[in-house]
């Protein structure tokens, strides 16, 4: 039996799952029955497969697949019933899985991450908006290799009359048919109903490989509409597979992070999160909104999970069913009775044990495409002349952020030769990638001085993302500016071991202006909220100048930046279409690779652009890498003391912002 609806018009088919004919129930069965049934979830994987850092050129990467592949077959030991999902960002993230895009690569066999998680037995997957980051032939061909079902409902080709005709790029819905072994032995059919959901900003963010080709709709519009079909078409449970993460219970048209939201959606019996790299359950947290259970795994009273980043964890759900001898005229339906969510980890919270090791047999499946990808990224690039790490890319000026809009720039600057727009000053904003955060204490760019590979330029770019061109304002780069401060916390002057970075925002947020000088002022407010909503009069940015003069709100540059920002991405706000005056089809990765070993023209210019603003008798504290410690005069150059690690394995340090102690 095919598991899709018949009327969407999809262009990916489904394959064939064989379907037992239903089971009928015994002539007189001791109601109620009872079914445990185990939901598993993988999310925002992001192509980390082997425990192999390609970055760093180590095997001793404590994450991915392969070691997931290990607690998914211990969990379908436990209990009969099993399904595992994936919740989207599967394909996109590692030299190994973004080996087939690239020209050239050399690489003929089926995406790695498709072998991989065909040997694990996926029951169906929805994207993530980082599947369309190589564009739709990419996508195509590389799913076609699939054994398992996608489905997306709110992912358009054309919109229908109604929901139940809308062409979908994926099936909006899948209904797959599964025999399950209840408590006293007997078996049952249910009908599994599995929706998929992704941001809808996927087609502005992506609007080069997806204009024109695609529409998208709002998560929860999609969710109402498809929700009460599936029903009506015999779904007994259904499962939401929202690759959006936990935002606040705010209705907004288009929410990116809508799960909480989602759940008051009638109907649903569990729902898989992900995108923003959150683990859930997890410790409640004072500021955790009505309705957000975070020691129970429920919105709003329905089961859900987040299983981190990278192949941290996996999600695990057990629902425990029960179908009720029928009553008038009510006929048996299965219900959800009780439940129980949680999170298991590949590094054990019990640090004296083992780590979860990778699944020997899909090890030995990717040897091919791990060689082949060693020998790719083990291309040499150059020299470079300096060491470029991201510990500090949070609180001091970065080299390796200088690096890299050194290279956005003079490639635009090449792009713009000989147009209207050649004499305009010319800037550059990029932000930092790999600063820890929610990705783990492991998770930065660490690269010596000397020669490097093109695992080096990976490293400091490691997202696809196009190289844009944007006619801005002196108003709107101070706007541009705050939105960026938004992930320091307030602090109060004269306070000591203040906590200095927001934990819910990430770091790659934090765009830097290289060609500017400014201050942030941390005693004021932050003018926006981490999602961009403006959140009073505060003001951080002081002292804003080009080339030794203020920058003034009529002043008019362009700037250098890529498509995700231009085009909206994170807090900040799509660009207008008229100030849009380039937009390339050249990945950033593939300019920093030329542009590093090559004389710079912006090296002998370089200057400080910005800085934390100094309060006499002030200090905050942030957590990096340990990695920092290896880096002993850049520690120096700051003064900053150490103040060992925390519970997660960062390494803690105090910054003083004193003026009579920085430097």
């Amino acid at each position: 039996m095919n598991d899709t609806p018949k009327n969407t018009g999809h262009k990916y088919p489904v394959p064939q799952i064989n379907s037992p004919p239903q089971s009928p129930l015994p002539n007189h069965p001791d109601f109620p029955i009872k079914i445990q049934l185990r939901i598993l979830e993988t999310t925002d994987i992001h192509g980390n497969l082997l425990p192999y850092d390609y970055y760093c050129d180590k095997d001793d990467q404590p994450w991915g697949l392969a070691r997931i592949a290990t607690l998914v077959k211990e969990a379908r030991n436990e209990v009969g019933n099993c399904l595992l999902f994936d919740n989207g960002d599967f394909l996109q993230g590692t030299p190994i899985s973004d080996l087939t895009p690239q020209p050239g690569h050399g690489w003929t066999g089926i995406h790695p991450v498709i072998t991989a998680m065909n040997m694990m037995h996926y029951d169906a997957v929805t994207p993530g908006n980082h599947e369309f980051n190589f564009g739709l032939d990419w996508l195509h061909d590389t799913l076609h290799h699939a054994e398992f079902p996608a489905t997306c409902a709110n992912v358009l080709i054309k919109p229908g009359v109604h929901p139940g005709k809308d062409k979908t790029l994926f099936p909006p819905y899948l209904l797959l048919h599964r025999r399950m072994l209840a408590s006293d032995g007997s078996e049952h059919k249910l009908r599994i109903g599995v929706l998929g959901l992704v941001p809808p900003q996927i087609t502005i963010w992506d609007q080069f490989h997806l204009r024109g080709r695609l529409q998208s709709q709002d998560i929860v519009e999609a969710a109402q509409a498809h929700i009460p079909l599936m029903r009506k078409a015999g779904a007994d449970l259904i499962i939401v597979l929202a690759h959006t993460g936990i935002g606040p219970d705010d209705r907004q048209s288009m929410q990116e992070n809508a799960a909480l939201v989602l759940a008051s959606v009638p109907g649903i019996d569990a729902i898989l999160t992900g995108h923003t790299h959150q683990v859930f359950p997890r410790p409640a947290c004072e500021n955790d909104p009505p309705g957000f259970d975070a020691n129970a795994g429920t919105l709003k009273g329905i089961p859900s999970v987040m299983a981190g980043f990278g192949g941290s964890h996996l999600g695990v759900i057990d629902l425990n069913l029960t179908l009720s001898a029928p009553t008038g005229a009510h006929p048996c339906q299965w219900q959800v009775a009780s439940h129980h969510s949680e999170i298991r980890p590949v590094v054990p919270n019990d640090q004296s044990l083992p780590l979860v090791p990778p699944d020997p047999e899909i090890s030995m499946a990717l040897q091919p495409a791990h060689k082949a990808t060693l020998s790719l990224t083990s291309q040499p690039l150059g020299v470079l002349p300096q060491a470029y790490h991201s510990y500090l890319a949070l609180v001091r000026d970065d080299p390796a952020t200088h690096l890299i809009a050194s290279a956005m720039r003079a490639e635009l600057r090449h792009q713009l030769t000989g147009s209207q727009w050649q004499d305009f000053p010319l800037l550059s904003a990029t932000a930092p990638f790999k600063t820890g955060g929610r990705s783990g204490p492991l998770y930065y760019t660490d690269i010596p001085a000397g020669p490097v590979c093109l695992r080096n330029a990976a490293d400091l770019y490691p997202f696809p993302n196009l190289l844009c061109g944007v006619l801005i304002t002196g108003a709107q780069i101070h706007d541009w500016l705050e939105r960026a401060a938004s992930i320091f916390n307030q602090i109060i002057p004269g306070k000591s071991d203040q906590t200095l970075h927001n934990p819910d925002a990430p770091g790659h947020m934090f765009d830097v202006i290289c060609q500017l000088t400014y201050q942030i002022d941390l005693s004021e407010p932050a003018a926006y909220d981490i999602h961009g909503q403006p959140t009073g009069t505060g003001k951080r940015i002081r002292a804003l100048s080009y080339r030794g003069g203020p920058v003034k709100e009529g002043d008019r540059f362009v700037i250098a930046t890529n498509n995700y920002r231009a085009f909206g991405g994170g807090p900040y706000d799509p660009t207008p279409s008229d100030q849009l005056i380039y937009t390339g089809h050249k990945q950033i990765r593939d300019i920093l690779t030329h542009h590093i070993g090559q004389p710079d023209p912006d090296a002998m210019n370089r200057h400080q652009s910005w800085s934390l603003q100094a309060h006499p008798k002030t200090s905050v504290t942030f957590d990096t890498g340990p990695g920092l410690r290896q880096h002993t005069k850049d520690i120096t150059a700051l003064s900053l003391d150490d103040l060992g690690d925390t519970t997660q394995g960062f390494a803690r340090f105090r910054l003083n912002l004193d003026p009579d102690i920085m430097l």
